[in-house]
């Protein structure tokens, strides 16, 4: 029976935390856990979730001292986790938790060692949104796949599933939304086996709660420079990509 854990960070959610962790229960999963990192939220996230966890085992709350950033959010649900397949879910319901299924099943299979849900595949749905955006996604993605050639669809989504031993040995050292290209750049520096599906995006506008921002593009291009060009030759690097190869390399051939 495979353990799945699910990530959550959340930061002022306390709007649609309880329809994503209703959905996330309601998962038809053997075994499953579900994190939830408050990061320093000023409204009733925390309270919310406390209330659910109480009544369900399988969801777990950790508070951030202070707010800081989806990285070190997602960086503390992985330390807490105890399963052999992680994704991450964010709290807005801009992705659907009903085709998480969907996501991992590449890695169920075992045909995969990491899943990239795009929302450039699109499913099902797409909500008409912000053009500028969509140019920025296309940009920050054609970048990454100049520095990593692979030919990524979308780095900058939310749901990103992988096997444990590919995602816990990494030790993060971006900031904020810095973790989408993070993870991209690092993980294509190993023998990972990478896939892309296909998910629905039900996005939201900014007077709806949306939070990343100009400056967080401008980020990712540095970040993206640093993780494909940099990071990789730092010890800490080599011994992300050297620890991973093994992991995968121990693994037992499917038939």
């Amino acid at each position: 029976m495979v353990k799945v854990t699910v990530l959550v960070p959340a930061f002022n959610e306390e709007g649609t935390i309880d329809k994503v962790l209703s959905k996330l229960l309601a998962l038809s999963l053997e075994s499953k856990e579900i994190l939830v990192v408050d990061d320093g939220s000023t409204d009733k996230t925390a309270e919310v979730v406390a209330s659910l966890a109480a009544q369900h085992p399988s969801v777990r709350l950790f508070q951030q001292p202070r707010n800081m950033g989806k990285t070190a959010a997602i960086a503390r649900a992985i330390a807490e986790s105890t399963g052999e397949i992680l994704i991450i879910q964010d709290a807005d319901l801009e992705y659907d938790p009903e085709e998480i299924a969907d996501v991992i099943a590449p890695i169920m299979n075992d045909v995969a060692d990491v899943v990239y849900g795009s929302r450039f595949l699109v499913k099902k749905a797409s909500r008409v949104l912000y053009f500028y955006h969509y140019v920025a996604n296309k940009f920050l993605t054609l970048l990454s796949n100049l520095l990593t050639n692979r030919n990524m669809s979308d780095i900058e989504t939310c749901y990103k599933a992988f096997r444990r031993e590919v995602i816990v040995p990494l030790d993060f050292t971006s900031r904020g939304f810095g973790l989408e290209v993070e993870i991209t750049a690092m993980i294509c520096k190993t023998n990972a086996r990478t896939y892309e599906v296909p998910i629905s995006y039900y996005g939201r506008t900014y007077e709806e709660g949306k939070k990343i921002g100009v400056r967080d593009g401008i980020a990712a291009v540095w970040y993206i420079l640093y993780y494909n060009l940099i990071a990789p030759l730092t010890p800490s690097g080599q011994f992300y990509i050297h620890t991973v190869n093994n992991a995968l390399a121990k693994r037992p051939k499917s038939e």
